[in-house]
């Protein structure tokens, strides 16, 4: 077999490793490079719920995400001030794990086939043949979100997910193992309490949307601080990427949180990449063709999901949605497998 043609990765999440590691076992030259250095805190819901065994077996990763290494979730509770408003079980089980963990994992198998991985590096967000963005998206001024994460150990919580509805804002609570659960809350930019940092950020721009009770409960609990982390500058649905530019995760589409299919679409679009981008490697593509093709694959898989969270998003910021949610999850007439199946 002729020399393969390298690729290199830029960012080292779900996306970047998955794909690296998938390419490797193809037997393609990868080099990866990730600004950061692991294991590290992310912010993340760290609650993958889509993502189909197949694909994980595609990208060889399955064993790192199986039953008893990770934990299975099964249903969800929705809470609005406090009250309970909707319980359902999940058409099929999620799978809970932190980015602490999964990101350290992939990481060393990718190294163990034979990638290049280099910490602390960061590429330039500059079209190129063979450079695969997987980097997350440039900072957008004037974003109306942030997002902020921190486990809490010795939290009760009543279902394996949690998804507490505030005003203009929400969190979501998912065990990751170990006695610890993830808070990983989506917040307007503009509620945010000045003067604060980390936990008490946290705390308060929790309670800036709403969720005193919900914050009282965490501050009584044990909070790691070590664990806190946040994003800013962010919006959701697709970027504007130049035609040689092959980007992946969250550089091709952010997915709004209350989804949960944020991980899996990272899964989802490294598989979607790996047959074009091993074609180029091999020789048989052109890059700019390489591009199309996976941006074509990312359309196809995603736009549906895109567009009804999208149009789902609003409901569950504003009173009115969230109490049309609360009539429709008490009288039964709530079609969430429907909706599950179409936003995930």
């Amino acid at each position: 077999m002729p020399d393969l043609t390298p690729i290199t990765i830029a960012g080292g999440g779900l996306a970047g490793l998955s794909l690296g590691v998938a390419l490797r076992r193809a037997g393609v030259p990868v080099e990866l490079l990730e600004a950061g250095t692991y294991p590290r805190h992310r912010v993340c819901g760290e609650f993958i719920n889509g993502v189909r065994d197949a694909t994980l077996e595609a990208l060889g990763v399955a064993d790192l995400l199986a039953a008893g290494v990770a934990l299975r979730h099964r249903s969800t509770r929705w809470f609005r001030r406090g009250r309970e408003v909707y319980h359902a079980p999940l058409p099929r089980p999620a799978i809970g794990l932190s980015r602490h963990a999964l990101d350290a994992r992939l990481a060393a198998r990718f190294a163990e086939l034979g990638g290049t991985l280099r910490e602390g590096a960061r590429a330039r967000r500059t079209p190129r043949a063979g450079l695969v963005w997987a980097a997350g998206r440039p900072i957008e001024k004037g974003a109306p979100w942030v997002g902020l994460k921190c486990h809490v150990e010795s939290l009760p919580i009543s279902g394996d997910l949690e998804m507490h509805l505030g005003s203009g804002g929400y969190v979501g609570l998912a065990p990751v193992g170990d006695g610890r659960v993830n808070l990983c809350g989506l917040f307007a930019t503009q509620r945010l309490p000045a003067g604060l940092r980390r936990l008490e950020l946290l705390l308060g721009a929790m309670r800036a949307h709403g969720l005193d009770a919900l914050a009282d409960k965490v501050a009584a609990a044990r909070p790691d601080e070590a664990s806190f982390c946040g994003a800013a500058g962010f919006a959701f649905g697709r970027p504007c990427g130049g035609p040689e530019l092959c980007s992946l995760g969250d550089a091709a589409a952010i997915i709004p949180p209350f989804t949960g299919n944020g991980m899996s679409m990272a899964f989802e679009s490294a598989e979607a990449a790996l047959a074009p981008l091993v074609a180029y490697s091999r020789g048989r593509a052109a890059w700019p063709e390489t591009c199309a093709a996976v941006a074509a694959a990312l359309r196809k898989r995603f736009r549906r999901r895109l567009l009804w969270s999208r149009i789902a998003h609003p409901f569950l910021l504003r009173p009115a949605g969230q109490l049309a949610l609360t009539a429709a999850g008490r009288t039964g007439i709530l079609p969430f497998r429907l909706l599950h199946s179409l936003m995930s």
